[in-house]
């Protein structure tokens, strides 16, 4: 979990409007998220989401206003689509100072699963244009990423990869300079443990988990609305880089529904499986794979070594006139790697 929370968003202030950050590690790109600000308006989502590499996170930060950053604010923290077996989960954050509460109800900020598309649409725009007194941020966790983590040999659960998104969106809203006084959560499991983990490494800041917080906090509600709209946009701008000819009529993407479950059917491939919209790791791929994919054989390793005690590696080293020679490991053979002293 440690390295999933080193997430490095250091440009967030500078004009590249495309800048791929990733952790030092080779070869996870799971760990990649690309960075893009000049979203301006709802419009600008579409190409927020037009980039065709689906295999990493997006990130958005709106512009931190001086006000924001003299006040003491107020910030909420909600997802949208954490159930479908299609598309990403969006973790979104909005923030504004505590005297302008009364804004946020005046814009109708609600639940936005209460809320019609076309009403989430108008407040998520007057959002937009309250950018003096509103601030917002998204993180959209690709699939891909929400796959690979389930499927690590330490399986990294939906609810932690939730919780690295929200803290990593607090930090980066009080590393842009947001002057964040309070903290309001929608729960991620057990309300209790979600608070005291967020204490413990922002022990300076009001927080407070609650189930409903969407219903009950109007902060809550605003970020619910821009993760709500970004997801639907994202779904809508999805390209399929596996086939232009993919039918785009999938439903509402939730596991219990039936276009969902004959797209899925109808868009496996027997050897490499779902494009990337899906999600892997959910029962109903699982179950589809199991029968119509190809059966994976895996070649067992052969073992040209004898096994030795654990305590034969402490044992004391050949001198050097001996003839005793340690046999390599077929890994090291094979890619004809060998040791070296001298670079």
């Amino acid at each position: 979990l440690e390295c999933l929370c080193r997430y490095e968003i250091r440009k967030m202030n500078e004009k590249n409007d495309n800048t791929i950050e990733s952790d030092n590690r080779e070869g996870e790109k799971d760990l990649c998220k690309e960075i893009i600000n000049g979203i301006a308006c709802r419009e600008d989502l579409y190409q927020f989401f037009g980039h065709n590499d689906h295999s990493i996170n997006k990130i958005h930060f709106s512009e931190v206003s001086q006000i924001c950053k003299d006040k003491p604010c107020q910030l909420g923290i909600d997802e949208a689509g954490r159930g479908p077996v299609l598309g990403p989960m969006v973790y979104g954050i909005s923030y504004a100072p505590l005297s302008q509460k009364q804004l946020l109800v005046d814009l109708g900020c609600a639940d936005s699963k209460s809320l019609t598309e076309k009403k989430r649409d108008e407040i998520f725009d007057d959002i937009c244009k309250h950018k003096d007194n509103i601030g917002w941020a998204i993180e959209v966790i690709s699939p891909n990423v929400i796959a690979n983590n389930m499927y690590r040999r330490t399986k990294i659960s939906l609810n932690e990869i939730s919780m690295i998104s929200a803290t990593n969106l607090i930090q980066e809203a009080i590393e842009a300079g947001v002057n964040v006084a309070e903290i309001y959560v929608d729960t991620v499991g057990k309300p209790e443990s979600y608070q005291t983990r967020l204490k413990s490494i922002f022990p300076s800041i009001k927080i407070i988990v609650a189930k409903k917080a969407d219903a009950t906090y109007p902060i809550v509600s605003a970020a619910s609305i821009c993760a709500k709209v970004s997801r639907d946009h994202a779904i809508r701008a999805w390209r399929f880089r596996e086939d232009d000819g993919i039918e785009t009529e999938y439903g509402s993407g939730y596991p219990n529904d039936p276009v969902t479950k004959n797209w899925l059917s109808m868009n496996v491939d027997q050897v490499f499986g779902f494009p990337q919209l899906v999600r892997f790791s959910w029962s109903t791929a699982e179950q589809i794979l199991e029968s119509k994919a190809l059966t994976v054989e895996w070649e067992k390793t052969e073992e040209t070594f004898n096994e030795q005690k654990i305590l034969k590696f402490f044992a004391k080293s050949p001198t050097k006139s001996s003839n005793v020679h340690t046999k390599k490991h077929p890994f090291f053979t094979e890619r004809c790697l060998s040791n070296t002293n001298v670079l």
